[in-house]
């Protein structure tokens, strides 16, 4: 779909922006909405310390109760991400790559589980392992026109492995997502959207403009307009429950509803319901 700027909303008003300790990340946060900036010049290819400066964004918009939406997002205008960095591969040992792909695994498992709805935005490219990590995001929203997408990993002579062979066969089905990585190819962003990879494509004039309107869309996620916590337990129940039985999967959703039901935003949302009112939720 195509939005343009005359349909935006004010964003988030946010702090400046932190740079974390190993300088691949930063980190900006307000009105319940957290920014953390992939920035590793000029590709943002993802490395060792990338991975840890993400997972402690990751942790810090976690544990923060004022933080109820996180938006991921790439420094610059050419790239969301163009996956991990070669060279660092290139100079590494093969023990090494394995625990590097082990911990960039554990890193974005811990994003995909955070009960907080995570959105990727994508301006510029987003290939190999930059979509490995896009798809660890709840929803995607792509800036029309800013690059490519793909999982061309085949080329290198391996597979993708952050995470893509298991996501995108989850997002696209098994026999679309075999092709995608089988024969690598790239394309662009309302390609994505046919096929389910991205949620919204939307028209902006740079990325700063791409930038407000994804924050202002993911502060329609945010209290008082939106009930986070339900928001959130409705990303764990998903995320927690479809690869389970079905009866597990109810099991967990009936825990998760019966939280909710004792919170305060239920309270709000029931009485408003009844008195026949615009609901006003505290995101407790």
């Amino acid at each position: 779909m195509g939005e343009t700027s005359d349909t935006r909303s004010a964003g988030p008003r946010l702090g400046p922006a932190e740079t974390l300790p190993r300088e691949k990340v930063t980190y900006a946060s307000g009105d319940g909405v957290a920014l953390v900036t992939l920035t590793n010049p000029p590709a943002n290819g993802y490395s060792y310390d990338m991975m840890r400066d993400l997972d402690e964004a990751v942790l810090r918009a976690r544990f923060d109760d004022d933080v109820q939406v996180i938006v991921l997002a790439g420094a610059g205008e050419k790239f969301f991400c163009a996956g991990a960095d070669i060279a660092m591969l290139d100079a590494v040992t093969p023990t090494f790559k394995y625990a590097f792909c082990l911990h960039a695994n554990e890193t974005l498992q811990r994003l995909e589980r955070t009960p907080k709805l995570v959105i990727a935005a994508l301006g510029g490219h987003c290939v190999g392992g930059g979509l490995e990590v896009a798809l660890a995001a709840d929803l995607r929203v792509a800036r029309r026109g800013s690059g490519k997408c793909g999982l061309p990993e085949v080329s290198l002579g391996v597979l993708p492995g952050t995470g893509g062979t298991q996501r995108l066969a989850r997002v696209l089905g098994r026999s679309r997502a075999i092709e995608v990585m089988a024969t690598g190819e790239l394309f662009d962003y309302d390609r994505a959207a046919e096929l389910d990879l991205v949620n919204r494509v939307v028209d902006a004039r740079d990325e700063a403009e791409f930038l407000h309107e994804v924050l202002a869309f993911a502060a329609t996620f945010t209290s008082p307009d939106r009930a986070a916590m339900s928001v959130g337990h409705i990303k764990a129940a998903v995320q927690g429950g479809v690869d389970l039985p079905l009866d597990a999967g109810l099991a967990l959703e009936r825990e998760l509803q019966a939280k909710l039901f004792a919170s305060d935003d239920a309270r709000e949302g029931i009485a408003a319901f009844v008195e026949k009112r615009k609901a006003r939720f505290s995101g407790r």
